[in-house]
């Protein structure tokens, strides 16, 4: 029987692909791009303590949020559409973040920023199967956009610190303008019209997701920044309830928001899962490797910053080797191995001491990172090749939420071991603030007599770095987890076939709309 091959990008999809990269980008680097920035928010709109968390989180929480339904909505109204749209809404939330008089329009613009974030994520995902159906191109997609998300993140600090160097606060959001407007214009002229339908939007099934997401996520974050609170406490468990319920309503739905099936998948399901324990491993441990940076090695915050750039390189090379040895052998060989590889970088860590050398840490960082996002990259492409043309946006935006699941999970569960480590370590300190964090050991021992400061100084540095050994040495586990699922369940699983019929026939567009193919 005569295989009909897929039709091969040319110049036109792959310029519509760089157009993509400009959101991703940007809406990455906003995660981190206030960490710099806040002391001096802080001078300007004197925000109160409750008002500075919600600065930071809020942008977080609405993306997290609102990545499901944003998915969903790009799966009916057209996800080109759905690009124009986010990016309108991103660049005007930008200038009224740079321009906010007080904390509480500064905290509105960052809602504004997550609601524009969440329409632009999935969408930039979701057109990567429209634009590419060779499965060697689209994995090649698939990886720039995992490495550009990831060293968006990295970068977000590095860029405010620079900014803030020459300009006002507000100049961290301005620069999203240029590539907003340029999205606006080349976005019309480049991108096809994906519109795949999927039955009327389901409002209630949004706002459980909402219900479900918002609650548990910031929940997560505030019990792993300040350790158990009841209220936090109620908000993940009324998530957990609120999910459950979600999850019900789907079954039973002809159109669901989020298709259980799919998730049953192995090549889907476990490729969610597998990169929900990879975030989790490296957003939960990148906190420690910044207070080792800036409190151990006593960096400055913009020195720090850029020297946690360097680890960046292991992903420049680790992610494109991945996608090639892929081709070559069973990928379920290769996501294993490079897990296990960042299992080796965590490992490393664990040997990390307030002497270690500077290139030491950093190696072993270099290590972990190439070898998850190598992973990552790869389940992050069977994932989307396993969804159905019509279901794209759903289906990055589920994948999507794993990973704002995973980083709260991380942070959870690494935060508390480090911490239990450090406080027990440190529990005959002379105050209660140093024997809860670093920080407040440093300030206590600032104000002791020099030898008392300098012995509760060397205290609690080696009390934190146990405690960050005990952090790599659990994503470490974590990382094995990720390596046995992808070896055990996704071996011998192949990508979709060439053939457009089996992609789910032509693309869809609106009529009149060149298909962008041949």
């Amino acid at each position: 029987m005569q295989t009909t091959l897929a039709p091969r990008a040319g110049r036109r999809e792959w310029a519509a692909f760089s157009v993509l990269m400009l959101p991703l980008l940007l809406v990455s680097m906003d995660v981190s791009v206030l960490y710099f920035a806040l002391p001096y928010v802080g001078q300007d709109l004197q925000p109160s303590a409750t008002q500075q968390l919600w600065i930071l989180d809020m942008y977080s929480f609405v993306l997290s949020g609102l990545l499901i339904a944003m998915g969903s909505v790009g799966d009916r109204v057209g996800r080109r559409a759905l690009v124009i749209v986010g990016a309108a809404l991103f660049g005007v939330a930008s200038l009224a973040a740079a321009y906010s008089d007080s904390a509480e329009m500064l905290i509105a613009t960052r809602a504004l920023l997550g609601i524009g974030g969440a329409a632009l994520m999935p969408s930039t995902l979701a057109l990567i199967r429209a634009l590419f159906l060779d499965e060697k191109q689209r994995a090649t997609a698939v990886t720039l956009w995992t490495t550009i998300m990831t060293v968006g993140i990295s970068l977000g600090p590095v860029v405010s610190g620079v900014l803030l160097q020459h300009f006002w606060w507000g100049s961290v959001f301005l620069i999203n303008l240029p590539a907003m407007l340029l999205l606006l214009v080349l976005a019309p002229l480049l991108l096809p019209e994906v519109r795949p339908g999927g039955g009327r939007f389901d409002w209630l099934s949004a706002g459980l997701s909402l219900a479900a997401m918002l609650p548990f996520v910031q929940g997560v974050k505030e019990l792993a920044r300040d350790g158990y609170a009841p209220l936090p406490a109620v908000g993940v468990t009324f998530g957990v309830v609120m999910g459950i319920v979600f999850l019900y309503r789907q079954r039973r739905m002809a159109h669901p928001m989020v298709d259980l099936k799919l998730l049953g998948q192995r090549a889907y399901g476990i490729s969610v899962l597998a990169n929900l324990l990879a975030i989790g491993a490296t957003v939960g441990f990148a906190v420690f490797l910044s207070q080792y940076l800036q409190s151990v090695l006593e960096m400055r915050p913009l020195t720090a910053a850029l020297w946690t750039l360097v680890p960046a390189v292991g992903v420049l090379i680790a992610a494109p080797l991945g996608g090639v040895l892929a081709q070559k052998v069973d990928r379920s060989y290769v996501m294993g191995g490079g897990f296990i590889v960042s299992a080796c970088g965590f490992a490393m860590l664990t040997q990390v001491t307030p002497d270690s050398p500077l290139w030491y840490a950093l190696t072993a960082s270099g290590v972990y990172a190439g070898g998850l996002v190598a992973a990552m990259t790869l389940a992050n492409e069977l994932a989307l090749g396993a969804a159905p043309p019509e279901r794209a946006g759903s289906a990055a935006a589920v994948l999507e939420s794993g990973h704002e699941l995973g980083a709260a999970f991380g942070m959870a569960l690494l935060g508390t071991i480090g911490a239990a480590v450090y406080t027990d370590a440190m529990s005959g300190a002379p105050t209660e603030a140093a024997r809860e964090t670093l920080s407040g050991a440093l300030a206590t021992a600032g104000a002791l007599p020099a030898a008392q400061g300098d012995s509760l100084r060397t205290a609690a540095e080696q009390a934190f770095t146990d405690g960050l050994d005990w952090a790599a040495g659990t994503s470490s586990g974590l990382m094995i987890c990720a390596a046995l699922l992808s070896l055990f369940l996704l071996r011998g699983i192949k990508r979709s076939s060439d053939s457009p019929a089996a992609e789910g026939g032509h693309v869809p567009v609106q009529p009149g709309e060149p298909s962008y193919r041949g």
